[in-house]
């Protein structure tokens, strides 16, 4: 929420409250998925408190999980047909691909955006349009490195198949990485998702594709940055036009 301009004149704020919302301000909020990696070591530092190395140590990972699970607000793009990219990270790959098999939308290769996210990158994953929710699901597998071709069939990953107002389909896959161990996807089948709304995490290291209908003309490159919810991968109202006769 933005903060109101003081009227002229008036005397700047000091005191805690003040501290705090300057450090609301300049601090992006922390998804309720990190809490926990935050107040362990938190309560650490506490603990060990007349240990100073102890004490350090604590902060330290309290910062850097803080840093991790971090969940920055975006501003969407308002383009009709628009696909917004549903990660932060580096665009890997720009090619067509056969969707997971567990989605139901056959052999044919799709149109694909692969966006790996480093250690460094936020890891909350957004909606890359607004629609209802067809299918969700989980599929165990391997650990390799996420930045591989290979990753998208053989890692563990989660797929969640979209639809939009005007009827079509997008897929988005988290794909679990080396050290990742868990993928969290809120929404479930007959949900309502808005495009750019956050809807999953993967933690520590991850990669997520986008799956669009044939004929989507893509609008990134491979080794572009791409920030969720605001980098638009696609505009699908030129698909549909093109698929029409």
């Amino acid at each position: 929420m933005a903060r109101r301009p003081m009227p002229p004149g008036t005397p700047p704020q000091t005191g805690p409250g003040h501290i705090v919302d300057l450090v609301r301000a300049a601090v992006p909020p922390l998804h309720p998925a990190g809490l926990p990696f935050v107040a362990g070591p938190l309560a650490i530092a506490v603990l060990g408190r007349k240990r100073p190395w102890l004490r350090r140590a604590g902060i330290v990972s309290a910062a850097a999980c803080a840093a991790f699970f971090r969940h920055p607000s975006r501003v969407t793009p308002e383009r009709p047909g628009a696909v917004v990219a549903p990660a932060d990270g580096t665009v890997a790959l720009v090619d067509s691909a056969t969707p997971p098999a567990e989605l139901g939308l056959g052999d044919a290769p799709r149109p694909r955006v692969s966006i790996f996210l480093s250690v460094l990158d936020v890891h909350v994953q957004r909606s890359p349009v607004g629609g209802v929710v067809r299918t969700v699901v989980h599929q165990p597998g391997k650990f390799l490195s996420a930045d591989l071709a290979e990753a998208s069939e053989q890692n563990e990953r989660n797929s969640m198949l979209i639809e939009t107002a005007d009827g079509q389909e997008v897929a988005v896959v988290q794909i679990a990485g080396l050290i990742a161990r868990r993928i969290i996807c809120e929404p479930g089948v007959g949900d309502t998702v808005r495009i750019g709304e956050t809807y999953g995490l993967i933690r520590f290291g991850s990669r997520v594709d986008t799956y669009f209908p044939a004929g989507t003309e893509l609008l990134v490159e491979v080794g572009q940055r791409a920030v969720g919810a605001e980098t638009v991968l696609a505009e699908l109202s030129a698909a549909k036009h093109a698929l029409e006769p």
